[in-house]
């Protein structure tokens, strides 16, 4: 196989990642852009400057601005600096995704929560909609659980 095929082929694998990753994340209600810039240093592995992430997803600064500050509070990625560059630089934090599922778990717990919390305010006499607001609680607890375990091996694993 030719270089210039292979470098072809690599841009093409590369390019449907990041695409598939910003359509995985607005399926999940966050914004497309966001998912690919995630994407696109995942792929990379590098420091990328805030110009570059615009560019190279041919959107605008504003787009980039908020994916990247929604993915920096989820503790997804991070700014580092460059010696001598007075940009901003986005890096891929370490345990990524261990910090996705503990997110996610603590939102079951919230959920969980809140459910059962509307539980102790319908009458014992209502015993079908206890019995299914209670059974919809424990799916929270149980999703909660399972991702609380999840993000620990996630976070023991290298």
């Amino acid at each position: 196989m030719k270089k210039a095929q292979k470098a072809k082929i690599v841009e093409t694998a590369r390019a449907n990642f990041i695409e598939k990753i910003g359509v995985i994340t607005q399926s999940e209600g966050l914004p497309r852009i966001a998912g690919r810039v995630l994407a696109m240093l995942l792929y990379d592995g590098e420091k990328v400057s805030f110009g570059q992430l615009a560019d190279a997803l041919q959107v605008s600064r504003g787009s980039i601005s908020s994916g990247v500050r929604m993915l920096e509070s989820q503790q997804l990625i991070k700014r580092v600096a460059k010696a001598g560059d007075r940009q901003d630089y986005f890096l891929i934090v370490d345990n990524a995704f261990a910090n996705m599922v503990e997110a996610s778990a603590m939102r079951a717990r919230r959920a969980a929560s809140d459910i059962e919390e509307s539980l102790e305010d319908i009458p014992a006499s209502e015993t079908g909609p206890r019995l299914r607001v209670a059974s919809y609680a424990a799916f929270y607890r149980a999703m909660e659980e399972g991702l609380r375990s999840t993000g620990e091996a996630l976070r023991t694993h290298r």
